[in-house]
């Protein structure tokens, strides 16, 4: 996240290592994960104003389509993990969700709304967010990495993703 390993190579090692695991580890992760900080709140904002809410994620897709669900979002995207015989085989399936796709997720999701880049928001907090987050028109760094500080257009320090709205007045 820090932007000094390379991030595919590195999920890579790390999907390695979950090879054998059973398909139930998902529902056990799942029920472990917890919402930062007035994030519903603002999906429910947004929602409110009829804005479309997505997700990139470099996490894996069979946690993050139960996450969306629960959030109610537009979109959403992340790696995808290799089953067979209902066991992790230690490989990712597809191309990494990588800088370059959360570029190309928020452009496609912007054109399929008919939306232009100008009325686009992208929040991150790793090295892989900065191509998107320097592509939208706002552009915020969320307990960022110093890295991806110094790309945004604003730094949000304390984690409340209801902060965001504030920058949206």
């Amino acid at each position: 996240m820090a932007g000094e390993l390379d991030f595919c190579e590195a999920l890579r090692a790390r999907v390695f290592l979950l090879e054998g695991l059973p398909v139930s580890v998902f529902d056990e992760v799942y029920r472990s994960l917890h919402f930062t900080n007035g994030a519903r709140e603002l999906i429910d904002a947004l929602h409110g104003h009829d804005w479309k809410i997505g997700a990139v994620s470099g996490g894996f897709l069979e946690i993050v389509n139960h996450l969306a669900d629960d959030a109610h979002l537009d979109h959403w995207l992340a790696n995808r993990l290799e089953i067979r015989d209902s066991r992790l085989t230690g490989r990712v399936l597809g191309d990494i969700v990588c800088r370059s796709t959360k570029l190309h997720a928020l452009e496609a999701w912007a054109r399929n709304e008919g939306i232009g880049m100008e009325q686009t928001v992208a929040v991150g907090d790793g090295a892989n967010d900065i191509p998107m987050i320097q592509a939208a028109a706002l552009g915020v760094a969320f307990c960022a990495k110093p890295k991806v500080q110094l790309a945004a257009h604003h730094s949000i320090h304390e984690r409340d993703l209801r902060l965001v709205l504030d920058l949206l007045d």
